[in-house]
């Protein structure tokens, strides 16, 4: 519970990461509500995916701290961490679907890791989960059969196979066209009112932001510089802010004086 009265599954607090000598994450502070969506924005390079990498706790914090479901990440042990992940469910962007395993295998995976389920049992609850991302049928198929969107749709259902309390989606609709892209928008919102997860998005996709998010954090350069609604967003007084909704390049607004001065090192 935070101050405004709300409670929060996920809170990341002056959340510093390095690559190398390179600052990436400068002092992240964030909550995601129980039950929202929250969708991260940024351009290239803005440190997106280095945050995700926190919050999954493939990467433990240089600086600050990240807490999953009141946990801090950087307080667990091993075991403890693996018990945490038992209530994650991650849908990464390129679908990770094993090429030697069916569909329906593939979803079944972490049943097999994290539960001492029956085959039969676990073959039910992937028919299941099958039909809530309406690929009902086609768990026979092989990961190469699948086009983009069914295999999007086929890595959702098995980041919800252990009906997680929290679900991560790395740019879910990358490379789908603008109708199937649509359908995995509605998909998430439909799995968010469905099961309560708390969600977090991260994407480039304005269209799809703007469309499922319940709150909307924005990077740049490694920190977070506007955190709102989609109205707050879209109002957003920041010119970088701006830039990116309207896909305006950065050099066209550059200051030329800043620029002459970054270039002789005075600035």
């Amino acid at each position: 519970m935070n101050g405004d009265g709300a409670a929060y599954s996920i809170e990341v607090g002056g959340l510093v990461a390095y690559y190398g000598a390179r600052k990436v994450l400068k002092g992240i502070d964030l909550a995601v509500r129980d039950g929202e969506i929250m969708v991260v924005m940024g351009g290239s390079g803005s440190g997106k995916s280095t945050l995700l990498r926190h919050l999954l706790g493939l990467m433990l914090p240089a600086e600050g701290v990240v807490r999953l479901l009141g946990r801090d990440l950087t307080r667990l042990s091993a075991m403890e961490m693996a018990a945490l992940r038992r209530h994650m469910g991650v849908a990464f962007q390129s679908g990770a679907l094993f090429s030697s395993l069916s569909v329906a295998e593939n979803i079944m995976l972490p049943l097999r890791e994290h539960s001492d389920l029956d085959a039969r049992t676990m073959e039910i609850i992937a028919r299941l989960k099958l039909e809530v991302v309406s690929l009902a049928g086609f768990g026979h198929l092989m990961p190469a059969e699948l086009s983009g969107g069914m295999t999007k749709r086929a890595a959702l259902a098995r980041a919800i196979v252990m009906d997680p309390k929290l679900l991560f989606c790395d740019e879910p609709s990358a490379g789908l066209d603008p109708v199937v892209s649509s359908s995995i928008d509605d998909l998430i919102l439909r799995l968010r009112d469905a099961m309560g997860m708390t969600t977090v998005v991260v994407t480039h996709d304005l269209d799809s932001a703007f469309k499922i998010a319940d709150r909307i954090c924005v990077l740049d350069d490694g920190e977070v510089i506007a955190l709102g609604s989609k109205d707050e967003i879209r109002a957003s007084p920041s010119q970088r802010v701006q830039n990116l909704l309207n896909r305006r390049s950065e050099e066209a607004t550059l200051d030329t004086d800043a620029y002459l001065r970054r270039l002789l090192g005075e600035g």
